[in-house]
């Protein structure tokens, strides 16, 4: 397991992968079998050794908001990481210790330097101050900004309280770094709506010469108006200058697996994490380029039973190890949300009644 962690993001070729992989996922079953009683409950069957990754058994999403899941004892939980549920439902609760939180976050800057280099740059994140609101207690946004912040500094929140645009925040940040290379952060309904369209309605432009945006979050809103990913990068570019766009795909119950878009807009799996594509239904992998539900695996979770999960999201896996982004690895894209699935508020969510915060 230790090979894939240590091991650059994009350079580990599938058949090293699949071996390191699967022995790491082995050892992370067995071990919340041992150590998480409803995952026992759940899987309490000798675990036999696995001959493929689809042989490691899952859980839904929607179990962390039904049940505490957690392999560490109550005084070892060192943070809780919350869904940003929509107004009425039930948010996950995912629980930390301090190893998996600092491998998680080791793990996080590691990709993302990837992206950005490994020089800190200023940061100028789509959001406010508020969303942060406690140490040791994340909803999905907090947690996602607190852990990109270590990639940054001179961190400067574009939006007030209210989500309406801090200009003098923004106008001071630009004067000051503009010209040089600086990354920006937010979750993708808040960069649009209260960023990019804000600045549009309110007839302003900045040219920043060398930015990195970095966003993640559901799609659904800006697909209701018609916002394709090309919109929203074009979009962007126009109202704030020279901006290379990434988004990523990520879920708070796998908090630190992270899936980048390349250049080429496709979602790729780093060393240490993987994605199945099941059919509805009966379950069984389709094969390359066959629409399915998502499942994500990861060696990260060790607190709680996260390694391996099935999602509520649709996609295909579009290859492995031929990206013409030159990374090895799986690619994929995300193709929305299940059908006949409960509304389950995404970390772009937000509401003026403050329910998405």
């Amino acid at each position: 397991m230790t090979d894939l962690l240590e091991a650059s993001p994009y350079s580990v070729a599938s058949a090293d992968k699949k071996r390191l992989l699967l022995r790491g996922l082995q050892e992370l079953t067995v071990y919340h079998q041992q150590n998480c009683l409803a995952y026992h409950q759940l899987f309490n069957e000798p675990v036999e050794p696995f001959t493929d990754i689809s042989a490691v058994p899952f859980l839904t999403v929607p179990l962390f908001k039904q049940r505490p899941l957690k392999s560490i004892p109550v005084e070892q939980v060192f943070k809780v990481l919350t869904s940003s549920g929509t107004t009425g439902t039930v948010p996950s609760r995912i629980y930390l210790d301090a190893d998996t939180a600092k491998l998680q976050s080791r793990v996080l800057v590691k990709i993302m330097q990837e992206w950005l280099g490994k020089q800190r740059l200023p940061m100028l994140i789509w959001d406010s101050p508020s969303v942060i609101k406690s140490r040791d207690s994340f909803t999905a946004r907090g947690a996602g900004i607190q852990g990109l912040s270590f990639l940054g500094r001179h961190h400067t929140y574009a939006l007030n309280d209210d989500m309406s645009l801090n200009i003098e925040a923004i106008n001071t940040f630009f004067e000051r770094f503009g010209s040089g290379p600086v990354f920006m952060f937010g979750f993708t309904f808040m960069v649009w709506k209260f960023g990019v369209q804000a600045l549009k309605e309110q007839g302003l432009k900045f040219d920043f010469q060398n930015a990195v945006l970095i966003h993640s979050g559901g799609w659904k809103k800006l697909e209701d108006e018609a916002v394709t990913a090309e919109t929203f990068n074009s979009k962007t570019e126009d109202q704030l200058g020279h901006v290379r766009v990434h988004n990523f795909y990520g879920m708070v119950e796998q908090v630190g697996s992270i899936f980048v878009a390349c250049e080429e807009g496709h979602l790729h799996c780093p060393s240490y994490a993987d994605v199945l594509v099941r059919e509805p239904g009966n379950w069984q992998v389709v094969p390359e380029g066959n629409v399915g539900v998502l499942q994500v695996l990861s060696l990260l979770p060790k607190s709680y039973p996260g390694h391996s999960l099935l999602t509520e999201d649709r996609g295909r896996i579009l290859g492995e190890d031929n990206c013409n982004c030159g990374r090895k690895g799986k690619y994929f894209e995300v193709l929305g949300r299940m059908e006949k699935v409960e509304a389950r508020g995404c970390s772009d969510t937000f509401e003026r009644t403050g329910a998405g915060q």
